[in-house]
């Protein structure tokens, strides 16, 4: 993990952060994933409470990559000021069968030295069940 957060902290911008986060995101790799984060990173999903830290950070992911091998996620816009964006996303879920759960969102977020200091997403979770 050490060669990861030394890649990371070469991104400045919360595009590149996010677009790097989602990729290992994208090839299910939660130890990568969590690595885009600051150690006490605030994430707020759209449901539930907000979690704090990689530990509770994790809690938000582990069951999706359990349940849906595989992932897809594509920018479709960003506004920026310095630190902070607000990135409008398309994403499909792939299930264990094949079946692709699309489902679009917005994450707010905030970066510091490369990583995220936090992160508000914004999705309908019934949305990737009905293949939104």
């Amino acid at each position: 993990m050490h060669r990861t957060i030394n890649t990371i902290s070469c991104m400045q911008t919360p595009r590149e952060v996010a677009e790097s986060y989602w990729a290992a995101e994208c090839r299910r790799d939660l130890d990568a994933a969590l690595a885009h984060y600051h150690e006490d990173a605030l994430l707020i999903p759209p449901s539930g409470p907000s979690l704090r830290g990689h530990r509770d950070i994790a809690t938000f992911y582990v069951e999706e990559m359990r349940d849906y091998p595989g992932l897809e996620v594509t920018i479709t816009h960003e506004i920026s000021d310095g630190v902070e964006a607000a990135l409008e996303w398309e994403a499909v879920l792939i299930d264990h069968a094949g079946t692709r759960h699309p489902y679009r969102g917005v994450n707010v977020v905030r970066v510091r030295d490369g990583r995220f200091e936090s992160v508000r997403a914004y999705f309908d979770p019934a949305a990737v069940e009905q293949g939104a």
